[in-house]
């Protein structure tokens, strides 16, 4: 079966006896190592120990077919339950883990699967979801209140307290990589040390929003600003780093969502500057010029109909089959044709 949001955590730290096997798989990669070390400690306690682990990767397979079977039949030398860790995975060794989820199979070893971004009708995928002693838990970037709550709580456990302004400010200069997330977190909570305080807009600034602005920031910024070559050549970066197509579509809504915000305040009367600066978490400052030329340029009414191109358009990459990245493109396409008209 694929497990709930809200049941995964509660499964990697004590999994059911009656489970034998966990596929997890997804967009996020780093997300995917992290649950299946926290799911390793708690089969086998150190997730280190070479006499209760195994890492198996698909090239050992295609050596050694019988590896995988012969790994979670073998007895451990220390005592206790083994784990086999298979990484990399894909649909090419679903033949290869279908027969250790039968019931009758050997052993009593806990098989980890972790895999890329595959979808609920592959067949590695089908295969956890329907045998009965078996899971699949899908990986996928934090966004939103999620992310935010993320890097609150990874504060915390440091010993870190942070202003809720600057919570929200951190949540949109993360990414969509789980690993790299704590390392920036990381970053922060060792810039401002344990007795530092508490954590304010400046210190993020200071220590994540000082670099040039991201390939992602020049995706959104383009599209939102009409320029065509600009946004080509973005997005191409954009998906060379491994950004996901949804997040780029997200990041985007969120941009026009906060245009749209500003342009109605200017359209009841408030001055530009004024309604840009009551946005929170407020626009990057070398990102200042851009958001108000834009806001000069599109209509609330035009916004809100961009924000609903590009909501259309993640549903399409979500539901339709279509390839995501030319559903993305044309989105993008679209809402910069939009800006170039207006301008």
């Amino acid at each position: 079966m694929q497990l709930k949001k809200y049941e995964i955590d509660g499964f990697l730290r004590a999994p059911p006896a009656a489970v034998a096997a966990a596929l997890i798989y997804g967009p996020d990669s780093g997300l995917a190592r992290e649950r299946a070390l926290t799911l390793l400690k708690a089969i086998v306690g150190d997730a280190d120990d070479p006499f209760r682990v195994a890492q198996v990767s698909p090239a050992n397979l295609k050596d050694a077919p019988s590896l995988l079977a012969d790994e979670i039949a073998a007895l451990s030398f220390t005592g206790g339950r083994r784990a086999v860790w298979l990484r990399g995975a894909g649909n090419g060794e679903t033949d290869a883990v279908a027969p250790l989820l039968d019931a009758d199979a050997p052993g009593d070893g806990f098989l980890i699967v972790q895999a890329g971004a595959l979808s609920r009708r592959d067949r590695l995928t089908r295969l956890f979801e329907t045998a009965d002693a078996a899971v699949a838990i899908p990986c996928y970037p934090d966004e939103g209140a999620d992310l935010a709550e993320f890097a609150g709580r990874a504060l915390q456990q440091r010993g870190l307290r942070i202003q809720s302004e600057a919570l929200a400010y951190l949540a949109d200069r993360l990414g969509d990589n789980r690993q790299h997330n704590r390392n920036e977190i990381e970053k922060l909570a060792l810039y401002k040390g344990r007795d530092g305080g508490e954590i304010t807009l400046d210190d993020i600034v200071a220590c994540i929003g000082d670099a040039a602005p991201s390939a992602l920031d020049d995706v959104i910024f383009a599209a939102a600003g009409g320029d065509q070559r600009g946004l080509d050549r973005a997005l191409w970066k954009c998906f060379e780093t491994g950004t996901n197509e949804v997040v780029v579509l997200r990041a985007l809504a969120r941009h026009l969502q906060r245009l749209h915000l500003s342009a109605t305040k200017v359209a009841r009367g408030q001055p530009p500057d004024q309604a840009m600066k009551a946005l929170r978490p407020p626009v990057f400052y070398k990102q200042q010029a851009a958001f108000r030329g834009q806001l000069q340029h599109w209509s609330a009414h035009r916004l809100g109909q961009a924000v609903a191109i590009v909501t259309q358009a993640e549903l399409d990459c979500k539901s339709t089959g279509m390839p995501a990245r030319l559903i993305c493109n044309r989105a993008l396409m679209r809402i910069a044709q939009a800006a170039r008209a207006r301008n």
